[in-house]
């Protein structure tokens, strides 16, 4: 623990609206209160760049472990992000022309300030592509929006998952079976709804038994925490009823790791939570991971205390 007493920013979607019981950003700015350090909030939504200085309209917010009074926010105010030492990166995906520009903008604080996780290796490293540096470690996956590649990748492997290339918490996630008629309609959807490619993947049955979330810090896990589907469901997302349990990592867990750690460590990545469905990798979340107060809650690290000793190391 550092005796600075560090000017911190986070940047994340409105802090009226989360659930304070499971937000892995508000466990980050509670555990950087109890250490001491001025916390502020402010939106995305505020960010500006004039005579290349980024501004935003930032709060100061005091912290309560309360689910029903989690905050207080001090006056908003016009403010020059350099001020700061640290801000966090946390407003969830979608990982959309908006979040890219946010990256963009954060990008001019650097060295100054540090944002975490690092914005130009986020913005060219985002869940679903980063993992495709790793191809030996993942289920059989194609990238495409291409129909004719689709329907031959599902003749190959069988059952598929299809997912948006840039969507989050399982949203837009379907499963389908290789005799499923559905599958041009449902790419009819994908392709009013989304610009960009769609991943598809071969199903794996090791689903049933969880898709585990598995935390790094700096290059190092550090907990997995298990998300077993719900009855009736193809996602393990825990808002959408996956049950969460604390879960010790296998062997193919810890070579996974080790394999991908040199990239994370390459691009500065403090903070990242993978996903592992038996033993493949499926995806690698470094824009706004989440999971750790459940990890706590269970009986596991202290994911936020392992996070801002990390940080102060930089500071």
């Amino acid at each position: 623990m550092t005796d600075k007493k560090l000017k911190i920013a986070v940047q994340m979607d409105p802090i009226g609206a989360i659930n304070p019981a499971g937000d892995s950003s508000f466990a980050m700015m509670l555990e950087a209160q109890a250490r001491g350090h001025d916390v502020h909030y402010y939106t995305p939504a505020t960010l500006s760049l004039e005579n290349g200085v980024v501004k935003a309209e930032v709060a100061s917010v005091k912290l309560f472990d309360d689910n029903d009074h989690w905050f207080e926010l001090g006056a908003a105010s016009l403010t020059d992000l350099s001020e700061f030492d640290v801000i966090l990166l946390r407003q969830d995906p979608p990982f959309d022309m908006h979040y890219i520009t946010t990256t963009h903008m954060l990008e001019r604080l650097l060295p100054k300030t540090l944002v975490v996780n690092h914005p130009d290796h986020v913005r060219n490293a985002p869940e679903k592509i980063l993992v495709t540096e790793f191809p030996d470690l993942m289920p059989p996956t194609l990238v495409t929006r291409d129909r004719a590649q689709i329907v031959d990748f599902r003749k190959r492997h069988g059952d598929i998952i299809v997912k948006p290339l840039y969507g989050n918490g399982g949203a837009g996630v379907f499963f389908l079976k290789q005799d499923d008629h559905n599958l041009v309609s449902l790419l009819e959807i994908f392709e009013s709804s989304f610009r960009e490619p769609f991943m598809i993947q071969q199903y794996l049955p090791d689903v049933r038994k969880g898709d585990k979330r598995i935390i790094i810090i700096d290059g190092e896990p550090v907990a997995g925490l298990n998300r077993i589907p719900a009855e009736g469901e193809s996602r393990s997302n825990m808002h959408v009823g996956g049950r969460p349990e604390l879960s010790e990592l296998t062997a193919r867990e810890k070579e996974i790791c080790a394999r991908i750690a040199p990239a994370l460590k390459e691009r500065d990545f403090i903070f990242v939570g993978i996903d592992v469905i038996g033993d493949y990798l499926t995806e690698i979340n470094v824009t706004s991971p989440t999971g750790i107060r459940e990890i706590k809650r269970f009986g596991g690290p202290d994911i936020a205390a392992l996070i801002w000793d990390a940080i102060e190391k930089r500071r």
